[in-house]
Parts: structure tokens; C-alpha cells; sequence
């Protein structure tokens, strides 16, 4: 299904600057590795889904940063 919604959008990504394709293709990724948990909800629409495992993935990304960013804040402070 994920596949079927990734050609729907296929005519959006040819439309995109050939920078912001790697972009969009990323978010395809995500939903690729959530696909088990996407599965069990079952949604009527694959977008539904697809939407919460990229939001999921950028909410992990965002926390994984913040973590760095406070562990580098910290080792400036002990200099």
C-alpha cells in the first residue's frame, strides 16, 4: 500500500527541485521502517499512517539532537 501511495505522489516528486527530492524520498524511508506498527492500525488511509511514522521518526531525530546539543552545551561549560 505504502508502494501505491509513493507512485500516486510520483508526478508531486518529479515537480520538486532535484535538491528536495532526497527530501521527500527520506520521508518515504520513514514510513518504510514503521511499517509493522502502521500495519497493525489498519487505517482505512495509508496516508494517515505514513504521516504519524515520519512525524514519529522527526520526533526522535529532534530528540536526538536536542540530547547533542545539551551534551555539547555542558562540555563548553567545563572548559
Amino acid at each position: 500500500m505504502l508502494r501505491g501511495t509513493e507512485e500516486r505522489w510520483s508526478p508531486y516528486r518529479r515537480a520538486l527541485r532535484k535538491h528536495d527530492r532526497e527530501h521527500f524520498d527520506r520521508l518515504f524511508e520513514h514510513g518504510r521502517s514503521h511499517a509493522d506498527a502502521a500495519g497493525y492500525l489498519n487505517h482505512q488511509s495509508v496516508e494517515i499512517p505514513l504521516l504519524m511514522s515520519v512525524l514519529v521518526e522527526h520526533e526522535r531525530r529532534i530528540a536526538d539532537l536536542e540530547r547533542t546539543v545539551e551534551e555539547l552545551a555542558v562540555s563548553q561549560t567545563m572548559r
